[in-house]
């Protein structure tokens, strides 16, 4: 069937007294009036890409819906591009240029309650399906709709999956249990892409059941397997320019709300000074991922962040140096994401440094110079460290 009649039985759809309900009947009737007519074998499949069409996300539904799938890039050209989690594959055969990309562009940010034209040429917003979307219309992007869709993960994986998938050791997954434990406060490092959400929700489910954990996001991804979770999400502002609500907002009610771990999705923007205050008076075991090219970044990256808010450079080292315990870095690579180091959070003359305890090598995790101030701040929690090859009690 030609995408010209596919696009003539749409637009009868549209102006159609029955359009909300897209029922086989309709579809028939539309394509009657078109001069075709389909058996149930062709009707169906029609339908459905119809729906996906005027309801879904067109052609990129089915990618979408492909479990494997992490992201979903179309490109001004047109060219439609995935990751399943191991580097970017382009889609043969697929193309969303021109005009369609623009309407692909434009429907997807009505659908998430976003404006997206001339006057506003990107929209960064969650999906009803939970899919974060970023598009950018041109002239801003040259030659066409740029669109980005980062799927949601289905289910949080368990950290003894994360092992049997080779995204952790076994050994670094107990001193990871041992850190949650003693109650250590943490942030997880990584670039973009590198699974720094995925492996939070992991390490949350092992928070004791007890415990209430209260997350913040700016668009809400982290589905941990724990029993006792609230989750917060901000919310930009409506056409009039109200209705703002930050991240910075959120935190401060989340320490209102009786947290026993206070959790930020991502931390990028003045939303840090709000977390390492909260670490400071009595949240103990916060957490939150940033991103930073390696944790010996992550000092300046926190300076950055903490200027946003307008705190002076030794106020964010004071209140980082007091809070922060253990920094937890993850990389990517063609062969996958992985956990390849936890390192301690210590001041030095006035700033903060951070000193590998445990670094991830082709035989796992080896003990470096920070070895004994990770054991050190884990006993003084009351809990025992793990042991294992090389590395003692």
């Amino acid at each position: 069937m030609s995408a010209s009649l596919v696009d003539r039985v749409r637009d009868r759809l549209i102006d159609s007294p029955e359009a909300t309900s897209l029922r086989a009947s309709a579809v028939a009737d539309a394509l009657r009036a078109e001069g075709v007519v389909l058996g149930a074998d062709e009707l169906l499949p029609l339908v459905g890409a119809l729906h996906d069409e005027m309801r879904g996300l067109g052609p990129l539904q089915s990618l979408v819906r492909d479990a494997s799938v992490t992201d979903v890039l179309v490109n001004a050209s047109g060219d439609v591009w995935i990751d399943r989690g191991t580097g970017l594959e382009r889609v043969p055969g697929l193309q969303v240029a021109g005009a369609e990309g623009i309407r692909l562009a434009q429907r997807l940010a009505a659908r998430a309650g976003r404006r997206l034209d001339e006057a506003t040429p990107f929209v960064d917003a969650r999906m009803p399906e939970g899919a974060r979307l970023h598009a950018i219309l041109p002239p801003v992007s040259s030659g066409g709709a740029v669109i980005s869709l980062r799927s949601p993960r289905r289910a949080s994986f368990t950290l003894d999956e994360l092992v049997r998938g080779g995204t952790l050791c076994g050994l670094g997954a107990r001193w990871i249990d041992a850190i949650v434990r003693a109650r250590l406060s943490f942030l997880i490092t990584g670039a973009t892409g590198s699974g720094k959400t995925t492996i939070l929700g992991s390490i949350l489910g092992l928070v004791p059941h007890d415990e209430r954990i209260l997350i913040v996001e700016d668009s809400a991804e982290l589905r941990p397997d724990h029993p006792h979770v609230v989750s917060l999400e901000a919310r930009p502002p409506n056409l009039e320019g109200a209705g703002h609500v930050t991240l910075r907002d959120l935190v401060r009610q989340a320490l209102r709300m009786r947290p026993d771990r206070v959790v930020v999705g991502e931390v990028r923007g003045a939303e840090v000074v709000d977390l390492l205050a909260a670490l400071n008076t009595g949240h103990e075991g916060g957490c939150g991922t940033v991103h930073a090219n390696s944790p010996a970044d992550l000092p300046a990256r926190l300076e950055a962040l903490g200027l946003m808010a307008g705190l002076p450079r030794d106020a964010v080292h004071a209140l980082a140096a007091a809070g922060l315990d253990v920094v937890l870095h993850v990389a990517r690579s063609r062969e996958g994401r992985r956990v390849t180091g936890i390192h301690v959070v210590q001041p030095r003359g006035g700033f903060i440094s951070t000193t590998p305890a445990l670094v991830d090598d082709t035989e796992g995790m080896r003990p470096c110079t920070g070895f004994d101030e990770l054991v050190d701040r884990i006993r003084a929690r009351g809990v025992v460290p793990p042991e294992g090859p090389g590395l003692g009690g």
